[in-house]
């Protein structure tokens, strides 16, 4: 890891295949922003149950169920949206911003129920106190549950977009079936798709033996990754095949 030369230090990741990844935390104005967003959205649902359970319940039992049900909202909207958007709370999506695994990883289940039932301490004594204070002594601006749960709010990068002709398209794509498709799109990152991109666009550059050795790690690479039997798709089509899926070329 090691500090960009912009004022917002950039967390630099190398993974065991030589790829480095480059994560830029999300400043604290973004991210006050993406949570308050989802703190209307979240207290106007939980007003809606108020006034429903409040007309259709007796007081106690209303009471129990409003107690409840705006526990089981304030906790399990950030936990649903985080693991099925990969990141992204609707308030994190408006300002571009995700929250990661502190390896640049999709974040999983656990890290992301450890982050937002921590949140009850973050809050204490006053709308974010602690929280706010333990992220403006970190330098990757977390807060105590992203430090517990090692993730990380990243500012995301526009993604880059196919220019020219990268000979991304064939007839037949074998990686085309829904449920492959929803794995792909759940299992690589941003920065591994822009990665893709960029070896399919300099690939013609390269000569035949570079291009066939470069492109033979990168698909044994995405072949265990994604868990892919395809013995009859070589590593270069593979990987062709896989950047067109991510951007969404070749599925007509």
């Amino acid at each position: 890891m090691s500090v960009g030369m912009s004022r917002r230090a950039e967390r630099r990741i190398l993974t065991p295949e030589h790829v480095q990844i480059r994560l830029t935390p999300a400043g604290l104005g973004s991210r006050f922003l993406a949570l308050a967003v989802d703190f209307s959205i979240t207290t106007g649902l939980t007003i809606l149950l108020g006034i429903a359970t409040s007309a259709l319940l007796p007081r106690g039992v209303s009471q129990l169920v409003f107690i409840t049900g705006g526990f089981v909202i304030s906790t399990g909207y950030p936990i649903f949206f985080e693991v099925r958007s990969q990141g992204r709370t609707p308030g994190k999506r408006l300002n571009r911003l995700r929250v990661v695994d502190g390896r640049g990883l999709p974040i999983t289940l656990e890290q992301s129920f450890v982050r937002n039932v921590v949140r009850a301490l973050d809050f204490l004594p006053l709308f974010y106190g602690l929280g706010g204070l333990v992220s403006l002594l970190d330098r990757d601006h977390r807060r105590l549950g992203d430090i517990l749960a090692d993730t990380l709010v990243i500012q995301e990068r526009i993604p880059l977009r196919p220019e020219g002709d990268v000979r991304l398209d064939r007839r037949f794509n074998d990686l085309r079936v829904p449920a492959l498709q929803r794995r792909i799109r759940q299992r690589v990152t941003l920065e591994e798709r822009e990665l893709l991109l960029t070896l399919c666009q300099r690939a013609g550059r390269l000569d035949d033996s570079a291009r066939y050795d470069l492109m033979e790690d990168v698909g044994t690479w995405y072949r265990k990754r994604l868990d892919l039997d395809l013995p009859h798709l070589s590593n270069e089509n593979l990987v062709r095949d896989l950047t067109a899926v991510l951007y969404r070329q070749g599925e007509g």
